[in-house]
């Protein structure tokens, strides 16, 4: 009998290709509890940074309204995130929408759900990537590095480099990361809010403030129908981000049950978050037009710098709060950045062990058990992308940003359909399956179809909305964003077709085979019939 292998042997190394069964790909299992899973979900939407380029917008469109509809977003998200729990109840398999749409719709839908997780992060990467290069200058005081295009790519891509590698080296790691990450990030952000409500409410309020009033909350109080769906558009996406928790589900403790329920937490702890900094941010900045109000354009892109000044002054330990703010910002775009390299790495992963795509994707670390070529490869396609949209035109890259919703509508929405055709036959089974099995997802993904259509050949649709617009012959000029956004989910198209012709493994044999739940077979949430 051989001894143990001594000090100096070098592990064995992992194989190319591992099984492709839920927990039977080589990732570590149970490394990441309930905690780490919410801290994930929740960073990866990075609340301070959304609320910082939303707000605004939201303000411009819907006037005083904007708490209100900042709070009737999230009631998609909800829904789509309990097709989420149900879905990886039933599979918890890191592939998420990619494997879940294939076992209700086939191998080719399952492809195309992959392919718009893929898209919606290589593409949100690059926003991220810049936001953390401008905010990282700005909190040293390096206005001018800040405002070059070339050292703010620089330090993008620099960034990209590090979260890929935090990523490479240990999902706990990542998770332990996430979690100082996003306390710095929720405890400003209640520390900015409730300041700015003393001093609204105090014996010396500023001449901006507004007390808060009940019409706040009144959606029937929207100037117009338009103003309400396209305020709820910009609304919807700031709560995107929560599925990465479920992307993770392979590495989590109790894998079908765990990971849902911390999409569901994220949620609801999102929309607390984003109530409590709307109501509070517009009670002190008001909806002006000028200076610190929420309705001034000029601040449309980044309401929180202008706010943290104005609500902690510029002196003493308000300087050092006004500074720890922007470094906030910049935080939150860091953990966003490192949990958009999670999901995409975990969905391209799981589609090369399902021999999907290219089998060396499925490789995993021998040591840090994280996917190998899937993880850099995530960071290599980021900053290819956005150098080479940087180096085109910044209005390109700007307009590649905006389109990102579509990408997400598509994938969430899929979601959802695919949650309720697969639990089709056992929708009568009990109330509890129908609401959170057929009825919840429905609506959810009924919801999202419909923004998608509306901001796709509507809002986005414009030639005057975004930075560009194309001339597309036999139909027009069409606004930029539109057509990146279509265009780059039609890629997918192409890509799958070219993988067909290359391994039709996936198309013809796939190992994930059509399917229905059983009625006869225990509610995999509940353990019991």
């Amino acid at each position: 009998m051989s001894g143990p292998p001594g000090r100096n042997t070098p592990p064995p190394a992992a194989p190319s290709v591992v099984g492709s069964g839920a927990g039977e790909k080589g990732l570590k299992t149970g490394a990441l509890g309930l905690v780490s899973s919410v801290a994930i979900g929740l960073a990866s939407t990075a609340p301070a940074y959304s609320l910082a380029a939303t707000l605004g917008i939201i303000v411009v469109g819907v006037g005083l309204q904007a708490p209100i509809i900042t709070i009737l977003a999230f009631i998609p998200m909800l829904l789509i995130a309990y097709a989420y729990k149900e879905m990886n109840a039933a599979d918890p398999d890191c592939g998420t929408t990619f494997t879940w749409a294939a076992r209700a719709f086939g191998p080719r839908t399952g492809w195309m759900g992959g392919w718009g997780i893929v898209v919606a992060d290589v593409i949100v990467m690059a926003n991220l990537a810049q936001i953390a290069g401008v905010y990282g200058f700005q909190l040293f005081g390096l206005d001018g590095l800040a405002e070059s295009t070339v050292w703010t790519t620089v330090a993008g891509v620099v960034w990209i480099i590090v979260m890929t590698w935090i990523c490479y080296i240990g999902i706990e790691i990542s998770a332990a990361l996430q979690r100082w990450l996003l306390c710095i990030e929720v405890v400003m952000l209640v520390v900015l809010s409730v300041t700015a409500l003393v001093k609204v409410y105090g014996d010396s309020p500023p001449d901006t403030a507004i007390r808060i009033s009940g019409s706040w909350f009144n959606p029937f109080e929207v100037p117009s129908a338009s103003a309400f769906t396209a305020g709820v558009l910009a609304a919807v996406f700031i709560y995107w981000g929560w599925d990465t928790a479920v992307s993770v589900n392979e590495e989590t403790a109790d894998a079908a049950r765990t990971p849902g329920r911390a999409a569901v937490i994220s949620t609801v702890l999102l929309l607390l978050i984003y109530a409590l900094v709307s109501t509070s941010a517009q009670a002190f900045a008001g909806i002006g037009t000028d200076g610190i109000g929420l309705g001034n354009e000029d601040n449309s892109g980044d309401v929180l710098s202008s706010l943290g000044g104005a609500v902690f002054g510029s002196t003493g330990f308000g300087w050092f709060l006004t500074k720890l703010l922007i470094f906030m910002v910049l935080t939150s775009s860091a953990a966003s950045t490192q949990t958009t390299i999670l999901p995409t790495a975990r969905t391209t992963f799981s589609m090369a062990a399902h021999k999907a795509i290219p089998r060396q994707f499925a490789r995993v670390h021998h040591r840090h058990l994280t996917p190998t070529w899937s993880t850099v490869g995530m960071g290599l396609a980021s900053i290819a992308f956005y150098v080479l949209l940087t180096a085109i035109s910044g209005n390109v890259l700007a307009d590649s940003i905006a389109s990102v919703g579509l990408a997400i509508a598509f994938y969430y929405g899929l979601t959802g359909f695919s949650c309720v055709w697969y639990y089709r036959r056992v929708l009568t089974r009990s109330v509890r399956d129908f609401v959170f099995k057929g009825l919840a997802p429905l609506i959810g993904g009924l919801m999202l179809l419909y923004f998608f259509c509306y901001a796709a050949f509507d809002v986005y649709a414009d030639p005057d909305y975004g930075s560009t617009s194309i001339h597309l012959p036999g139909i027009g000029d069409v606004g930029g964003v539109t057509v990146i956004g279509i265009g780059a989910l039609l890629l997918g198209v192409v890509l799958m077709l070219i993988q067909w012709a290359v391994d039709k493994s996936w198309f013809r044999h796939p190992d994930v085979p059509v399917s229905t739940a059983d009625p006869a077979d225990p509610d995999p949430v509940l353990g019991q019939g």
